[in-house]
């Protein structure tokens, strides 16, 4: 599909809307619903055949005063168009790159973003249900290097390089089961919008990438609700009309984990509590785990009030939780003894939106939110008679003004300003021997951010410039983030994009200890302190963080014709201020504090090819290379980096027919860096001597995947959807990470975790 309105010069005939639609159904293999008196008497020029569906609907409404609405693949509604929306749905049209990109529900813009619809999603493979943060990982150079939706892989980038917005609201939790499912009900997200570069200048942190996730915003005075299960979790959520100018949205997940267990628990299970406090508690012959309780629940609220047809206020409410305790029981001759260690996780969130339409030209916004976010635990060492408690505590409020304004047909203007206070916490306590350490940091930042947007007549050009301006009182510094994104259509059936972007964060995620919050959860958000050397704080050590600030260039050639898209983009981008215990070291330099960067440069290849609205079938590749540079460590010389996957291959097929949709895919990377000791090396000192860092590789990682669901109608009121998946149908034994451990007799014992085996689902879902 084509992603700019275009004219063909042949035809300047007009003829009558009917035959036009006529021959559209056709052309596009559609189906067009109205009411006669709508489009009695409206003549228009029938678009060129060399335009995309998008593209002629956008020809026909630049023409008419008809309004389209595509409710999916197949069906499209034709009304009356209001004058006052008219602009904005063009406008929404004409951003359409690629529509059913990779399969329906996942549109490329000409922004170089992409957005997914979970409502109108499609199947991928392994996928039977439209997982947010699972499904964004089909996009090419969107990858978790552990099977996560908690470590998230975008451009060489740590998980916390991501920002995750939840309607505007920042997130610092994003998985269930501790990283195997996404904390966010994709049955009330409308739509999920994806940017690996050129981020709009409204945006701050995330060097890595923004993921957007948007709420319905309309009220449209339509009931519409859901219940359904899988094998781990049940569901329900609901759209309620309160008055004609209020709504509410409401929806529910818990697990079914502490009720039944199931195949896919077992897997889950298996996969999460490996080589954690939990399992290794197992292995000691006088230590027995039971008991273990184990559930999650997310629940979201959202209620729209429309005070008049110019204003409208959005309240906003999250919480995501995750809780998991256990019995840990030790029998040693006449002693016996039994304690509970526990870890819970929980972000809850807050939030309104006020916005006023003052003209069709001018509007403003404006967002408060507050975001918190808590990790606890509590572990119990028996034999050595010692209880650990940890505690990780995040508090994030903020305020965003935003105005936009139309200057014209062809430019829009966006100015605004956010202020952020972000306090962060970190408790450790002992009881043997006797130790306590509390360390609050605070960050207040003031931003300012402006933004032209430019977009040709007949759309084939389109430019965002803008720039954010950063001033962190506590460290009196200002950094000023540039931003560019430009596109161009040439030759009908090519597209360029050219983006780029300076993004900062004061906020990561680090890891002292490997089994910091029982192995488990080991990544606790700390504040960029910028500090130059070592401090001590009440006896701990507090390490120099830097402000992460990152530096991006891509470019990228598309050719989309005949429902046959080829892409690729090459990038390259280089981040600062990254430290080793941001990175999960468990080599040489797991204990090391340093302070270093990385660079990235790489290209992500695509091949399409849809067949009607039937098949769908695409091949990807990358191809990168990731390196750190650390001047106090290897001599200076750049090493790979831990989520160094120099190739990657990801093949897929969807394949639909009516009601029924079934779904194959097979990926492969070439295996992650891993560092080999040097077993010719003394070890008598109690240590491990290893080889150069990242100098070896993992074996190849290899997974095929299958999903199928089937809808049918349960009465005039009701539908339903029944699906089935097997991730892992091979059931390849992937090491996904290895480190080494010296046992007490000084031998090297090498561990290893596995990736999922073989793991079914099921899931039945009714919607009202």
């Amino acid at each position: 599909m084509n992603g700019t309105v275009g004219f063909s010069q042949a035809n300047q005939k007009t003829q009558s809307l009917v035959s036009i639609l006529k021959i559209l159904t056709e052309r596009y293999n559609v189906s067009f619903s109205y009411v006669d008196e709508t489009i009695a008497d409206i003549e228009a020029e029938l678009p060129s055949a060399d335009l995309g569906l998008i593209d002629a609907l956008v020809h026909i409404e630049m023409a008419t005063d008809i309004e389209f609405s595509i409710l999916n693949s197949r069906f499209i509604t034709v009304v009356k168009q209001k004058e006052q929306t008219k602009t904005i749905i063009r406008e929404q049209l004409k951003e359409v790159v690629i529509s059913n990109y990779l399969t329906t529900g996942i549109t490329k813009l000409n922004d170089g973003s992409l957005t997914v619809k979970p409502e109108k999603f499609g199947i991928l493979p392994g996928l039977i249900e439209p997982d947010v943060l699972q499904t964004i990982q089909a996009l090419p150079g969107v990858f978790s290097i552990d099977e996560t939706v908690s470590n998230i892989n975008i451009r060489g980038g740590t998980h916390d390089q991501n920002l995750i917005l939840w309607d505007g609201i920042k997130m610092y939790q994003s998985g269930h089961f501790f990283g195997l499912i996404s904390a966010f009900n994709p049955y009330t997200t409308k739509k999920v919008n994806v940017s690996k570069n050129g981020t709009r200048a409204r945006f701050g942190d995330g060097i890595s990438s923004v993921i957007d996730m948007q709420l319905s915003d309309e009220i449209d005075g339509k009931f519409n609700a859901g219940l359904g299960f899988n094998l781990i979790n049940g569901h329900g959520y609901a759209k309620i009309p309160l008055t004609n100018n209020t709504e509410l949205q409401l929806s529910t997940r818990r697990s079914i984990t502490d009720v039944i267990v199931t195949p896919t628990y077992d897997q889950y299970f298996k996969r999460v509590f490996q080589d954690s406090d939990f399992s290794n508690g197992q292995k000691n012959e006088n230590t027995i785990s039971q008991n273990e309780d184990f559930s999650f629940y997310d629940m979201t609220a959202k209620f729209l009030y429309d005070i008049s047809k110019k204003d409208k206020l959005r309240l906003h409410f999250l919480n995501v939780n995750n809780s998991l305790k256990y019995e840990e029981r030790f029998s040693n001759n006449d002693r016996s003894e039994a304690l509970n260690s526990s870890l819970s996780q929980q972000n809850s969130a807050y939030g309104m939106t006020y916005t006023r339409d003052w003209n069709t030209d001018f509007s403003t916004t404006v967002q408060a939110y507050v975001t918190n976010y808590d990790l606890d635990a509590t572990n119990f060492d028996i034999i050595n008679n010692q209880r650990l408690i940890q505690e990780n505590e995040v508090f994030d409020g903020s305020a965003r003004l935003d105005i936009n304004y139309r200057l014209n047909t062809n430019f829009k203007l966006n100015i605004g300003y956010q202020f952020t206070e972000v306090g962060i916490s970190n408790l450790e306590d002992v009881n043997n021997p006797t130790f306590r350490s509390f360390i609050r940091d605070v960050i207040r930042s003031n931003s300012a951010f402006g933004e032209v947007g430019f977009l040709s007549n007949d759309a084939k050009t389109k430019l965002k410039i803008g720039a954010r301006v950063n001033h962190f009182d506590k460290f009196d510094d200002i950094l000023v983030e540039p931003r560019l994104n430009f596109s161009q259509r040439f030759l009908n059936v090519f597209r360029l994009e050219l983006l780029g972007e300076f993004k900062s964060q004061t906020t990561s995620q680090i890891i002292d200890l490997q089994n910091d919050f029982l192995g488990i959860e080991k990544r606790r958000w700390v504040l960029s302190n910028n500090l130059d050397d070592e401090i001590v704080i009440n006896g701990k050590s507090i390490q120099p963080v830097p402000i992460l600030k990152s530096k991006q260039a891509s470019a990228g050639i598309h050719y989309n014709k005949n429902k046959l898209l080829i892409s690729a983009e090459a990038f390259i981008k280089k981040v600062d201020g990254i430290t080793t215990r941001s990175q999960g070291f468990q080599n040489q330099f797991q204990f090391t504090n340093a302070i270093g960067s990385y660079e990235i440069k790489g290209i992500d290849v695509l091949i399409n090819k849809q067949f009607a609205d039937i098949f769908s079938s695409w091949l990807g590749y990358s191809y990168s290379k990731n390196e750190y540079t650390f001047p106090t460590l290897n001599n200076g010389i750049p090493f790979p980096n831990n989520t160094d996957i120099r190739h990657a291959i990801t093949f897929a097929s969807t394949y639909t027919y009516r009601d029924f949709k079934l779904a194959l895919g097979l990926n492969w990377h070439s295996g992650r860096p891993t560092t080999l000791p040097d077993f010719d090396a003394n070890n008598d000192e109690n240590t491990i001597t290893y080889t150069n860092p990242n100098s070896s590789n993992l074996d190849d990682y290899l997974r095929a995947d299958c999903s199928a669901t089937y809808s049918f109608t349960i009465s005039e009121a009701s539908n339903a959807i029944i699906g089935a998946s097997l991730w892992n149908v091979l059931n390849k034994k992937n090491i996904l990470n290895a480190y080494y451990t010296l046992d007490d007799e000084n031998n090297i014992n090498k561990v290893e975790n596995q990736s999922l085996g073989i793991t079914p689902n099921i899931s039945f879902r009714v919607i009202f």
